[in-house]
This record gives C-alpha cells, structure tokens and sequence, in this order.
C-alpha cells in the first residue's frame, strides 16, 4: 500500500479515536449552592433546604412561642427527635434535620438542645473533664438544659408512572410537641409536586 495513503489513514484513524475519547471525558462545572438543578426529580438539596425554610418560618410565626415565653419568661428550649423517611427513595435526613436545626437556632427565638448522641459525647467529655481538667476550668454535671419541645416528623411520597411520564409527590409532615404535656402545639404540612419526563428511557 501506497506509504502517503497509509500515514493518512493513521492520522485519520488517530483524529477519529482522539474525538470519540474527548467525547466520553468527563465534564465538571461548579454551580452556586443556591441554584436550583433538578436531574432526576428525586428529593434532593433545594428540596431539604426550601421544606426547612418555610416550615420552620411557619411553626415559628404560631402563637405556641408567644404563650409560652409570656408564661415561662424566656424563650422555649427546642430539640429535633425523630425525622422518618417513609418515602419510596433514599432520602438524606441528616441533611434535612441539619437544615431545620440551622433556621431554628439562627432565628434567635428559641433555644435549642443537642441531639442525644450529641449529649452522650458530651457527656463524656464531662466525665473526663472531672478526673482530668483544674476544678476552675471543669464544666460541673447536672447544669444542663431540659428540651421544652421536640419537632418530630415523616417524609412521605406517591408515584404515578405512565410511560415515559412520571408525577412525584412528596409530604413532608411536622409535628411540635410539648415535652410536659404531650400537648401537640403545631402541625406543619409541605407538600412538593414534580412532572418528569424521561427521553428514550424506560422507568
């Protein structure tokens, strides 16, 4: 074979295997935290971040807050239990109780408790602090801060699937609860709702 045509089919052959690996590259872009991207319509990080936003603006805005600061004279102690995720995917609810938590203690109108794994390191320390630390630096047992309220809640979801369309609908429920009485003081309520649509793929 003509050696000109056989080092043009080689560079040919080279720019061809060159384009179909630059094709299967990967590609990175970062994005701000704030924007909103929805790929698969699973509940993802604009979702946790919105429940929490609205929800906990809500259940701060009851008169719940205002009786018992008027009663007891100081803001109530708040503590996150159980958040359950009933739903038909795996949720992250670490990430949504993290959300949840920063509104509360950033809104300055309630205190709010360690969890209790929290607590048990804490405690731990506590311990240790007695055997190990100078008595004026020691932080003494039994000054800690009693919850008030704990926000309890569960993550449910639908699906409706035909074809290549899919509705997912999510509810998000929030129960306060007084830590006295078992008195429910709020109940909060989000439903979220997404059409997505899949191209040439099947569910």
């Amino acid at each position: 074979m003509n050696s000109k045509l056989t080092g043009a089919m080689t560079l040919a052959s080279a720019l061809i295997i060159g384009g179909v690996l630059s094709g299967c590259s990967t590609s990175v872009e970062r994005i701000g935290t704030q924007e909103v991207v929805d790929l698969s319509g699973a509940w993802n990080d604009t979702d946790s971040r919105l429940v929490s936003e609205e929800m906990i603006a809500d259940v701060l805005s009851r008169p719940w807050i205002s009786s018992f600061v008027n009663i007891q004279g100081h803001p109530p102690a708040v503590i996150v239990g159980e958040i359950r995720n009933l739903s038909h995917e795996h949720i992250n609810v670490n990430t949504f109780v993290g959300d949840m938590e920063r509104e509360l203690i950033n809104s300055g109108k309630v205190e709010f408790v360690a969890s209790s794994g929290e607590r048990g390191e804490i405690r731990e320390e506590r311990k240790d602090q007695e055997l190990h630390s100078r008595q004026d630096t020691a932080n003494p047992m039994g000054q800690e801060v009693g919850a008030d309220f704990m926000l309890k809640g569960t993550i449910n979801s639908i699906l409706d699937t035909e074809g290549k369309k899919q509705v997912r609908y999510y509810q998000i429920d929030l129960t306060l609860i007084s830590m006295a009485d078992n008195r429910k003081v709020w109940v909060g309520q989000k439903k979220i709702k997404k059409m997505v649509k899949q191209a040439g793929l099947r569910w």
